[in-house]
């Protein structure tokens, strides 16, 4: 299976090819340089692997949620990429990839969404080692935080932001907790060839990011309230 993959959910971004078992990546630090550098590692991966775009199975990428620029600059390469190759593309939840990073039974994801909010979910990794959500992203403040009984192992950025607030909404439920990691396009690939060898793959022209918020920007008054600059 030959899959091509962008993650550029957050603003550590990253391009991947999963070459059968080989999977080669490039690192792209700085959401402002996601767009200069995306077209150019994947052309240098490609040519790593010895592989050409008509060789690919699918292309794979973040969905999100995450910085509506870096969704749309994925879901855009992706498309373009896809429809000149006529491939199916795989739009992966980026939550979801940071859980199979986590690699643990039940992962809490919960991401830094800025304005005072978060972006989280849960998984419960099925027999196959696959990340199943147990319902849809939630875009909301960290006081919020819903989380099903039991025990979990955490991650993402929110944890950092936001440590004493999810300390207090987890009540000491979390087993490990892992505030550094960020979705990264390796996981995006391996869940794309998933999707791929189930044939859940989509039309370029049907592929969409998930943003969960519309919302992505507060105004002065808004800002004010929560005790920031006009």
């Amino acid at each position: 299976m030959n899959i091509l993959s962008i993650e550029t959910a957050t603003e550590h971004g990253s391009v991947a090819v999963l070459h059968g078992d080989e999977l080669l990546v490039r690192r792209i630090q700085g959401a402002a340089n996601h767009s200069e550098a995306v077209l150019r590692d994947l052309r240098e991966l490609l040519a790593e692997a010895g592989l050409a775009v008509a060789q690919l199975d699918a292309v794979a990428f973040g969905a999100g949620p995450g910085a509506f620029t870096g969704l749309r600059l994925a879901c855009g390469v992706a498309q373009g990429i896809a429809l000149a190759a006529d491939l199916g593309v795989a739009a992966i939840g980026s939550l979801q990839a940071l859980a199979l990073q986590v690699g643990a039974a039940r992962v809490l994801v919960a991401t830094d969404a800025r304005m005072g909010e978060i972006y989280c979910a849960t998984f419960v990794t099925d027999a196959a080692g696959v990340p199943q959500p147990q319902g849809v992203p939630r875009c909301c403040a960290p006081l919020e935080l819903e989380l099903p009984p039991g025990e979990w192992s955490a991650a993402g950025s929110a944890f950092r932001a936001w440590p004493e607030e999810l300390e207090a909404r987890t009540a000491g439920r979390l087993v490990a907790c892992l505030p550094d990691l960020h979705p990264r396009a390796e996981e995006v690939a391996r869940l794309g060839a998933i999707q791929a060898r189930a044939g859940r793959l989509v039309a370029p022209e049907l592929a969409a990011p998930l943003y969960v918020r519309d919302k992505v920007a507060l105004t002065t008054a808004e800002r004010l309230a929560r005790g920031g600059r006009a």
